[in-house]
């Protein structure tokens, strides 16, 4: 798996913004986030982060509001968005060979096997993306579960 800039400054976004979200003062104007203050805030040039924002405004994650008062907010709760859910709103599949998706990779003679190795691999990636909440990785503890070493307490049941 290769962890694209796109893909860490998405979710990076997202993170900021699940924590806009939870902060016991929020943003004036309420839960809503400016494009140019996650920018800021997370070293992300605007420019790219805006066409960020719009994949994860489409694929259902964000909402926008427009005007002065406006900017961005989680379109669900962040225990119900799941880093696989923000990974492939702006990256297509977890796992590609070739440039393409693991699940089209095609081989023949002593090279047939290699298909169900890479399915494999997309499989073991799905589980731990699509298990880890944002609410997760805002938790204390987080940081021990991405080491390796903390449970599966971060983890979305399911």
């Amino acid at each position: 798996m290769y962890v694209s800039a796109r893909s860490d400054y998405a979710l990076r976004a997202m993170l900021a913004v699940a924590a806009a979200a939870r902060s016991p003062r929020p943003a004036p104007g309420g839960e809503l986030v400016k494009a140019a203050a996650l920018a800021e805030s997370q070293a992300i040039p605007l420019s790219f982060l805006q066409g960020i924002l719009l994949d994860l405004r489409r694929a259902g994650l964000l909402f926008s509001h427009r005007g002065t008062d406006g900017g961005y907010a989680l379109a669900r709760p962040a225990a119900e968005i799941s880093v696989g859910d923000v990974l492939r709103a702006v990256g297509g599949s977890l796992t590609s060979v070739r440039g393409l998706p693991a699940e089209v990779a095609g081989y023949h003679g002593v090279a047939a096997g290699l298909r169900d190795v890479w399915l494999a691999v997309d499989g073991a990636i799905a589980l731990v993306v699509d298990r880890t909440t944002l609410a997760a990785l805002l938790t204390e503890g987080s940081q021990e579960y991405a080491a390796g070493q903390g449970s599966e307490a971060g983890l979305r049941s399911g």
